[in-house]
């Protein structure tokens, strides 16, 4: 998390090839600035995610609000963009398709959608309060077809969401189901393709009951079994 920077490295030797510094100049004296202009003393990389499709990766820089991309293919491996978000970015994951970013902006409470081929910021919208999917879970819903879903921290809830913009444009980006928990404090979201559950935590649960369970939610039902 500090300094705010990001290394890269030879995929098959994990020798350290390049360190590339946010800061403006680089170094301590430097600095960076938030999606409102704002100057900040602090900005973590948190997620990081390689594009299916071209020597890209998209990282969320979390106090700034931006989610960063990085050529992979110039020498240094620079920052060649910055998109404008929301605050603060922490950890997301890829839709079925690989073409789309999902990243929590978990001070904002709302999930942000990335398209990676372009790459382009496509919308943000609220899920709860503290979205925390990890890098989520999508899956094929009886009704409303391909989502993907978050769970909170400070919600007992699983927001799920429409997440095939081709297939059903209708529901694409929306929130679709809000299925209650018996707890909030969850950190991950977790399926297989081949299961008929969607599984949670409540680690962070204020009961220590919940805080060493796991959930399972039926794909068919949408309900806790």
């Amino acid at each position: 998390y500090w300094p705010p920077q990001y290394v890269t490295f030879d995929g098959l030797t994990l020798e350290p090839q390049n360190l590339v510094d946010l800061r403006t100049p680089a170094g301590p004296g430097g600095t960076m600035t938030d999606i409102y202009g704002a100057t900040i003393l602090e900005n973590r990389v948190a997620a990081i995610a390689s594009s299916h499709t071209k020597p890209i990766w998209v990282m969320g820089l979390k106090e700034s609000g931006y989610v960063g991309v990085v050529d992979y293919s110039l020498p240094g491996h620079p920052m060649v963009s910055k998109l404008a978000t929301e605050k603060f970015l922490h950890d997301g994951g890829f839709d079925r398709t690989g073409k789309y970013f999902m990243i929590a902006a978990n001070s904002s409470n709302k999930m942000v959608v990335i398209d990676v081929d372009t790459p382009s910021f496509v919308t943000s919208f609220y899920t709860g309060i503290r979205p925390h999917p990890g890098r989520g879970a999508n899956w094929l819903d009886p009704v409303y077809g391909w989502v993907n879903a978050t769970q909170h921290i400070g919600d007992p809830k699983i927001t799920v969401y429409g997440a095939d913009p081709l297939g059903r444009p209708d529901v694409a980006w929306r929130v679709v189901r809000e299925i209650t928990m018996p707890s909030a404090g969850s950190l991950f979201i977790k399926t297989h393709p081949n299961s008929p559950w969607v599984l949670f935590d409540m680690t962070l649960s204020s009961d220590p009951t919940y805080q060493k369970q796991v959930c399972a939610i039926s794909k068919q039902t949408a309900k806790v079994d």
